[in-house]
């Protein structure tokens, strides 16, 4: 892959002084996360800076351990950091509690996992349309909403389908479709090919690549660089830190 250095990265207050912040997605200055394991105390993650404007396709790579799962977890607000700053969208997330970072999580992010994370009694249709129950969407609106995010990811005629009735790669559309029912701000997705044999795996990695033509955000996790090369941006994360930070050349 053809690369060249980010300094974005490590964008402070000062420095980004007299710049256009609106398309700013994500901003996380000096991001912390440790855990206590008994005696010991575990640093996940070290201080982390790093800027992620609207419309980027970030991949984040790393060994185990490196820092990239906890990392994850933060900017979906499934956990929160020990120190540090971070604002999805110009809002501060650190310090929110946990009702207001849960009406974050349905209304500004979207996950997709390796294990697809399907209710199996739903029909495709019911799964995608779950999280605007939660958003009190009225269900006329949400059906309409959740059928035409199936029609989007090529799945307009399996609304009906019930998990089991699906293919590995079709379950994977359908965590997508009911990830993007929300028009979230940021994608997340942990793994998402992880589950699936290479052809599959392409597929799903070209609707994201559709996606990110159509002005989607993407941020995903992954230890396959083959993946990672799809992505426009790299992080690489080593003990806690970003290694190094790599863009595609145009």
């Amino acid at each position: 892959m053809s690369t060249s250095t980010s300094t974005e990265a490590g964008t402070a207050p000062a420095q980004a002084a007299g710049r256009d912040i609106s398309d700013v997605v994500i901003r996380v200055e000096g991001l912390r996360k440790e855990y206590k394991m008994g005696s010991e105390v575990v640093r996940a993650l070290r201080g982390v800076d790093l800027t992620i404007r609207r419309n980027e396709y970030v991949a984040v790579m790393g060994p185990s351990g490196s820092g990239k799962s906890t990392f994850m977890n933060l900017i979906g607000c499934l956990d929160v950091p020990s120190g540090g700053q971070y604002w999805l969208n110009g809002q501060p997330v650190a310090g929110m509690s946990e009702t207001a970072l849960a009406r974050i999580r349905n209304r500004e992010l979207g996950f997709v996992f390796q294990s697809f994370n399907l209710l199996p009694r739903a029909s495709a249709l019911d799964n995608v349309a779950l999280p605007l129950i939660y958003a009190r969407v009225p269900k006329k609106e949400r059906r309409e909403r959740a059928a035409a995010m199936l029609e989007k990811v090529g799945l307009g005629a399996r609304m009906d389908h019930r998990p089991n009735e699906m293919s590995g790669g079709q379950r994977q559309r359908v965590a997508i479709a009911r990830a993007l029912v929300t028009q979230p701000a940021l994608l997340l997705a942990d793994e998402p090919t992880g589950a699936l044999d290479s052809r599959t795996g392409e597929e799903i990695m070209a609707l994201f690549g559709e996606l990110h033509t159509q002005g989607q955000t993407l941020m995903l996790v992954t230890h396959e660089a083959d993946i990672a090369a799809y992505a426009q941006r790299v992080l690489f994360l080593k003990d806690g830190v970003i290694e190094r930070d790599e863009r595609k050349r145009d």
